[in-house]
This record gives C-alpha cells, structure tokens and sequence, in this order.
C-alpha cells in the first residue's frame, strides 16, 4: 500500500491535503500520487477475537503492535472513466489513540500525475472489501474434480455436490459463491499455463490462492515433503502470467473445513472462513457455516512465504520437485 500522505488533493476544496478519515475527506476533490510514491508492506494479524487489526512483525510501515482500523473505502475515477477503489487505513498510537498514521491500500493501480477525482465514500463496505482480498476463488471454466473423477466446472457446482478432496476424501460442498470484479491491481487473476504445474489446462484464480506441491524431491531444502505457495509468488511472466484488465468473475467453494481440491489437476485450496474472510460472505452463510478448520490429523505443509522462492524459476523447480 501507499502512504496516505503520497496521495494528496491537486485541485479541490482540500487543496494540498492528503487522502484521511472520512469525515475529512470531500466529494468532487482531485487527487493525484507523486511521482515518488512507492508501495510499502503493511503487516497486521487479528486479535481479541477478530475485533480489530495490529502491525505485527514483517512490517515496513507503523510501530509494531498499533492498532490499525479500516476506515473507508473511496471510489476514484481516473480522467479515461476508469473507477479505483482504495481503503483507508488508518494506524492509531497505543497509548493514546490518537492517528499516528494514514495508509492507502487501491484495489486496482493508481498511476502518478494523474487526475483521480472522489466520487464516493463509504464506511460501510471496507472490511468486505478487505475481506474479498483473502477470499481465495477460481474464475469460471475452472475444471474441479468430482467424487466420480468427473471435471465439471465451478460455475456448476452446487451446494450438496460431492467433490474429491486431497486429505479428506469425498467431500460434499457447503456454499458456493461468485463476484464480478475488475480484473486489475489485487484482483487480476493468475494464469499457471498448461503443464506449468502438471496442470490438464491454464489455470485462472485469485493471486493468493495457494497450490499444494508434494516433493518427491527436497528441491526447495524445506526438509518437507509437502510445501504450499500462493499463486501470485509464482510468476514468471513465461508459463505463470497476471492477466490484467477487463472484468473477471471469481467463485469460491467452502466445504465444512479447509481443504485441497483438484483444480485442472492440481490441488488447490478451497475457501476458508476465518476472521479475514467471513466480512465478505453472505450473513446467512456466516451464521450458518462457522469458522473453517484446517485438517486435525494430518501435519501442516511448510508455506513458502514471499522471499523463499525466486519467482522466476519457482513453478519450474516445484514441477520438477513432485515428479518421480
């Protein structure tokens, strides 16, 4: 993300003053990033309860442990028609409570020198928008394996539907949701090209949905056999690519746990409800399903975080790693 005080009003009521709280802020002002803005790493984790966020360690932004609060979400429009979303978050002092710092997190890119006039703002939906960031989810076409070995595409699957899952055999779905979003910024999706990953066909899904790899080889050195990576630490611009632009319709399948489902062939995992998620599910699934469960007998699989892999080689040494 940004910090606040890199996106400031060029022309308007605020002349001059950088995108805050909303109560500050003013429809119809033009805002505009310097041109040396850079993207910063906010690390935050739930506490109490999910009641609200802290910086935690891997942070490159705020004082560890400060609380942060999701604040608004502001609708910008670029000169072209072109509409950005971005939240405000905003970092509170512990001791005191008062703003310590302002952040910008847009949902899509936001380009220096360049017109972007509020059109909206709203404290209503920024942790459902937070939340679609963690919803993992596959775009339509996606092949799921089903209990009779059938590959039937996501968009047809309904609740009751039995599919196969990697660790938990024959599963039956819970829920199945779906969203349209623009296909840009946080939500462009991921495209694993065919055999990249010993996948059937390309594989399209969110940029944090993570891939399940059993190494029949210790290639990454995890002295573990099973290791999972989000797709987006994939890319290479060659067999994994980020498909940006247009519209992009995602779904999500939630099963009553956590699980890893058989996507064009390779294990994938499905939604999980927990804190980050569920502000993006519908209320009647949030009060029906509970908080998701990752599987109790079986040992966790090392999560290669940003940092482990070389991107550029990565998909290549994960396919090699799981051949015999």
């Amino acid at each position: 993300m940004f910090r606040a005080s890199d996106f400031r009003v060029s022309n308007g009521a605020n002349l001059g003053d950088p995108l805050g709280e909303a109560s500050d802020i003013i429809l119809d002002d033009i805002y505009q990033l310097t041109p040396a803005a850079r993207k910063w790493r906010l690390s935050v984790a739930n506490v109490d309860g999910g009641s609200h966020l802290v910086i935690c360690e891997g942070s490159q932004l705020g004082t560890i442990e400060a609380e942060v609060h999701l604040d608004c979400c502001a609708t910008l429009m670029a000169p072209d028609g072109t509409i950005v979303e971005a939240i405000v978050l905003i970092e509170t002092e512990r001791e005191t409570g008062v703003i310590a710092e302002t952040y910008m997190l847009p949902l899509a890119e936001i380009a220096p020198r360049t017109d972007y006039a509020l059109v909206d703002v709203s404290t209503e939906t920024p942790r459902a928008r937070f939340a679609g960031l963690a919803c993992v989810s596959f775009t339509r076409g996606t092949h799921i394996t089903m209990a009779t070995g059938e590959q039937r595409r996501v968009e047809e699957l309904r609740a009751g539907d039995r599919v196969l899952t990697r660790d938990n055999g024959i599963q039956p779905v819970r829920w199945v949701g779906q969203q349209t979003v623009r296909a840009t910024g946080a939500f462009a999706p991921i495209v694993i090209k065919k055999g990249a990953m010993h996948n059937a066909h390309d594989l399209h899904l969110s940029p944090n949905q993570r891939l399940f790899v059993y190494q029949r080889q210790d290639r990454l050195k995890t002295g573990q056999a099973e290791v999972v990576v989000k797709a987006e630490l994939l890319v290479n611009g060659d067999t994994v690519k980020r498909s940006d632009g247009g519209f992009v319709d995602y779904f999500q399948i939630l099963f009553d746990n956590h699980e890893f489902i058989f996507a064009e062939g390779i294990a994938t995992e499905s939604l999980t409800v927990d804190r980050r998620t569920s502000p993006a599910l519908p209320r009647h699934v949030q009060e029906k399903l509970g908080f998701s469960r990752l599987s109790p007998n079986r040992p966790r699989p090392v999560d290669l975080g940003e940092g482990m892999l070389d991107s550029a080689i990565a998909a290549d040494i994960l396919r090699k790693a799981s051949m015999l």
